[in-house]
Parts: structure tokens; sequence; C-alpha cells
């Protein structure tokens, strides 16, 4: 039963890899198709004709070389000539359309892929098995529609051009088609059983070779270099990587030599039965009851259909073992989000009116059991500034991915302007929020560019990313470089300038400005600044944001102090809220933190003996 279920699975891949083609490049597919009907045919014709010659030839022998002897041969020597001219002519053009076709089908597949992976929910990149799937995606099932087209062909053109062999031998004898398909089922039994072992150990070897692209990108990329220098386990990286690598080689290679020694015993097996046909038509021959026109005809359909017929059940096989590895790219490109607009969504409200609101908010990472949040409320008013601190696991940067709807909370929700965000389209929903993540990606864009990525929809012009530059602290360093906004950024590529990692973060700054949204968020927005920067950038943040609502999720009190209200996070719930001053006031953990933070220890024995912060607060 698991056996048909399997089969109908593959038949059924089968259907939508050629529906996937057919999207792809239905019109190069259509040319391909008629090109390779004509190429099935000709070979027949041209054996044909072979004979023909042949005992015209026999004839012209036995008359002398007289110009009317000779006569007869030159329409089959000039039809011979044409067929093969045709054949050639037709499998240029036939390489031309099926790399064309190749190219189309590889990038729609492509775009598929990128598509599935830039829509599914977060969730699935903190699980293994999904980089499981990824990865066979990545390595191989995106070329296997190719692989399988071109199965396709061949059994197509090798079909048609085996049944005008199998056709001139029926003239000979009605067992010889029989024997021919008997002489090359054992090559196609080794065919499928081999398809199916190589796919079973691509399949299980997944892990394996995830860690093999591990350890080499760890030997060959910018972001370790320094480390794998200073520290030198270059060569520990590089014995992983021989580890695995020589795991992999010693299974692949058994494979390969049982796949040798099994094709070699098949074509024993082949050219025995072979030799048993090709004997009795010799032998035919001799007795004078098949001309040598016959004999020329019978050997070429002979072996050009068992070599056909070889190929045509070892076709079978590889398209057997292709449905096989696009299994996988079916299964990853049906993984369906869970992150989703409801079926009626209700209007995203174009301006922040009332609040953003946490209510009763429980919520855990998949496949933890400690909960990030718990019975969590918070209200974050419309057009306030309002700071989160907290220590390294508290849960503040939790409420970005929950607000931005990277992931829904387990019970409770989360609210903007008294609406649930899950009745919203999340789309529309992250069109209004600009985010300055805690570690914002550097990309391989001009500085203009790079800035511009924060609002490409409404394809901001050179003086509003100039603008955001100056709000972020950007400009001056932009000023600086070659090209100015010009300049690309990053050492991956030629006449590339590299940064540090506080100017890359005002450049990511800057891009989170230029969207003109009206929540903003910023995760450890002046982590990578010096003091100095820092201090520079606070005393312009109030007139850059101006009008909207703000969230700052930090550790410096110093980013902190200058919000409307600070709220202090603690194993996932709000314990203290307040300003700067009234939190300074009340001794706490704000208070206490804040000393240890930006006072010298001198400060604090007075500060105790005021009373401002209890020893017990201290402890």
């Amino acid at each position: 039963m698991a056996k048909v279920r399997d089969f109908v699975f593959q038949i059924t891949c089968l259907s939508k890899t050629l529906s996937l083609i057919w999207e792809a490049a239905g019109g190069w597919l259509l040319a391909w198709a008629m090109l390779l009907i004509v190429q099935g045919v000709l070979p027949g014709v041209a054996v044909y004709l072979t004979a023909l010659l042949v005992d015209r030839l026999a004839s012209a022998i036995g008359a002398g070389g007289s110009w009317k002897s000779i006569q007869p041969l030159l329409l089959p020597a000039c039809l011979v000539a044409g067929v093969t001219l045709i054949l050639e002519l037709l499998r240029g053009a036939s390489e031309w359309v099926r790399i064309t076709q190749a190219e189309f089908i590889q990038d729609y597949i492509k775009s598929l892929i990128h598509k599935k992976s830039t829509t599914v929910d977060l969730n699935f990149y903190e699980s293994p098995d999904y980089y499981d799937r990824l990865h066979q995606v990545q390595s191989d099932a995106g070329s296997r529609p190719l692989a399988l087209l071109e199965n396709i062909g061949s059994l197509l053109q090798n079909s048609i051009t085996l049944l005008t062999m199998a056709t001139l031998l029926l003239s000979y004898g009605l067992w010889l088609p029989f024997v021919l398909v008997i002489s090359t089922l054992p090559a196609f039994y080794v065919s499928f059983r081999l398809n199916h072992r190589h796919h079973g150990w691509w399949e299980k070897t997944t892990v394996e070779r995830r860690w093999v692209h591990y350890y080499d990108t760890m030997l060959c990329h910018s972001t370790v270099a320094a480390e794998l220098r200073l520290f030198g386990f270059g060569s520990h990286f590089q014995s992983a990587y021989q580890a695995w690598r020589g795991r992999l080689r010693v299974e692949h290679l058994r494979l390969a030599r049982d796949q040798t020694l099994a094709r070699l015993r098949a074509s024993i097996i082949a050219m025995m039965t072979s030799g048993v046909a090709m004997t009795w038509m010799a032998w035919q021959a001799l007795r004078g009851l098949v001309s040598l026109g016959d004999l020329a005809l019978f050997f070429q359909a002979f072996y050009w259909g068992q070599g056909l017929m070889r190929s045509l059940l070892g076709t079978v096989g590889q398209i057997y073992g292709n449905s096989l590895f696009l299994r996988k790219l079916f299964e990853f490109l049906e993984l369906e989000a869970k992150i989703a607009a409801p079926a009626n969504p209700i209007a995203t409200p174009i301006n922040l009116k009332q609040d953003i609101g946490f209510r009763q908010v429980t919520f855990c990472y998949p496949g933890s059991e400690r909960a990030a949040l718990q019975n969590f409320n918070l209200t974050i008013p419309a057009g306030q500034i309002v700071a989160v601190v907290g220590s390294n696991g508290a849960g503040k940067s939790t409420l970005l991915k929950l607000l931005c709807r990277f992931y829904d909370p387990g019970m409770g929700s989360v609210e903007v302007d008294g609406i649930d965000i899950r009745n919203l389209s999340p789309e529309e929903l992250r069109r209004k929020i600009s985010v300055l993540f805690q570690s914002p990606v550097a990309y391989h864009a001009t500085a203009g560019e790079n800035i511009a990525l924060g609002d490409l929809s409404e394809e901001p012009s050179l003086a509003e990313i100039e603008s955001a530059a100056r709000g972020a602290g950007a400009h001056e360093v932009i000023a600086r470089l070659p090209r100015g906004y010009n300049t690309l950024l990053g050492k991956s590529f030629c006449n590339g300038t590299e940064l540090s990692g506080g100017e890359w973060q005002r450049i990511a700054l800057a891009r989170t400005f230029l969207r003109r949204a009206p929540i903003v968020v910023l995760d450890e927005p002046t982590s990578s600044m010096d003091s100095w920067a820092e201090a520079e950038w606070l005393a312009r943040f109030r007139t850059v944001v101006r009008g909207r609502t703000v969230i700052i999720i930090t550790h410096r009190f110093t980013t902190a102090r200058h919000a409307d209200v600070i709220h202090v996070m603690n194993a996932g719930r709000i314990v203290e809220s307040g300003t700067h001053d009234e939190l300074l006031a009340r001794g706490e953990l704000y208070a206490c933190s804040w000393f240890a933070q930006v006072q010298d220890d001198t400060a604090l024995p007075s500060v105790i003996s005021a009373g401002t912060i209890s020893h017990t607060h201290l402890a």
C-alpha cells in the first residue's frame, strides 16, 4: 500500500513539474518537443535508406563501374547525406532551445524559492528542519526540474526512434523486438534501484552536507577572518570540514562502486542476449536468405534499438529518481505561513491616534518552554517617546517582534488604536512601522541605495535620502567617502569601501528614518556609537521623530533618559515605569543600574547615605 501511495505521489509530482515548466517556458517547450519528434523519426529513415544504398551498391559492384550502374546509387546516397545533415542541424537547434528554456525555468524556480523564503513565518528560521529543507532545495532540487525535462525529452525522442527501429525489425521475425526488450531489462532494474538508493543517501546526509557547507563558509567568509587568525582555529575548522567530507566521500564512493559493478553485470547480460540475435541473423545471411542490405539494416536497427531501449528504460529510472528529489522542492513550496492576513482585514489606521497596547500577552518562542512574556501589559500612548530597558533576556526585543507581527502571542493581544493586529493585513501593518534592528544588515550597495532601501515603494529622492542621513548623523560619514552617496559600501565587490560598526549603524538609522512611518522602533540605536557620537545624535533625535510614536529598546540609560517615559523590564514583566528623574528618586532597580552604569564608584556612598538607594536594592 505504501508503494502504491509513493507511486501516485511520483505521478502527481511529475504532473506538477510539467505544469511548472509550462508556466516558466511554455512556448520554448512546444518548440523543443517538435524538434525532438522530428529527431526521433529521422534515425529510422536513415537506417532504411542505408539498407537501400547497400543493396544498390552490391548490385553496382556486380555490374561493374559504369555510369549506368552508378546512377541508382545517387538518390539514396544524397538522401542519406541529407538526412544526416538535417539531423545535425536539428541537434544544434534543439540544444539552443534546450539551453534557452533551461535558463527561463531555472530563473522561475529560483524566484519561487526566493518568494517562499521571504514569506514564511520567522519561526521557520528557528527550526533545523526548515534549514534541512532549504539546503535540499538550494543544493539539488532547484536544478532537478531541468534534469527531469531532459529526461522527458529523451524519453519522447527515443520512444519514437525505438518504434521505427522495432517496425524495421519485425520484418525479420516477430520475436526480435522481444529479445530487444529482454536484453535491456537488467539495465532498467539497475537504474531504478540505484536512483532510489542514491536519493535515500542524499536525503539521509542532509545534515552532514549542511555541516560541510557551514565549515566551508567559516573558512572563507570575511566576518570570521579576524577571529580565525587571532585565535588560530583555522586548522580546527579545516579538520572538522575534512572529517565531514571524509564521511560523505567514503559513502559516495561506495555507492559509485556498487553502481559501476551493477551496470557492468547488466551490460554483460545485454551483450549475451544480443549476441544470440546477431548470430542468428548472420546465419540467415550465410544461407542466402537475406541480402547484404538486410544484414546492414538489421545490425544498425538492432544496435540502435538496444541502445535506445537501454537509454529509454534508464531514462524512466532517472525520471523516478528526479521526481524523488523534486518531492522536496514541492514540499518546500507548499509550506504555509501561519502569520497571514485575515479573510476580511480591517483597514490599518493611517496614523496612530490612541496608543499601542499589549494586553495580557503570554508568549513562548517556538521550541521553548520558557515564557518570554507572561501576562504582559503595556500601553504606549501615541506621539510619545518611550524607552524600554532591562537586562538581556528580559523580553525587550520580543515586544518588537510581536508588534511587527513576526509572531502571534499564545495568549492575549497586541493592539493598535484598540484593534487587534491579527485583524489587520501584516503587510499594511508593517508599512506603518519603521525599525532599526539590534544587528542591522550591512547591505552591499551604494550609500544612497542603502538608505533608500528603507522605503523603496516611495522612490525617495536624493534630497530625502540626505535629510534622513543628516537626522541619523550619517551625512558627515558619507561626505567623506570617495564618491559620496554613490560609493559602494562593503569590501565584497570591486571598489567597495568598508565602514566601522558605528558608521554602519548610522546608515541603518538613516534607513529607518527615511521610512515615514507613524511608529518607529529602535533596538539598541546607539550600541555601536561612541559617547561623542551618541551625544551628537541625541541632540537632534527629537527633531527627527517629531510627531511619531517612538519605542527605544536599549541598555544605555544615557539614551533612555531622553524618553518621555521609561519602562523597566525584568523576567518578561514591567517592574517600574516613570521618567528618568522619577525612577532615580524611587531608588529601585533603575536607579541602581543607572549609578552602576553612569556614575563612578565614589559617587555611590553619598547617594546611599542620602537614602536615595537602599542597601537592599544594591544587593
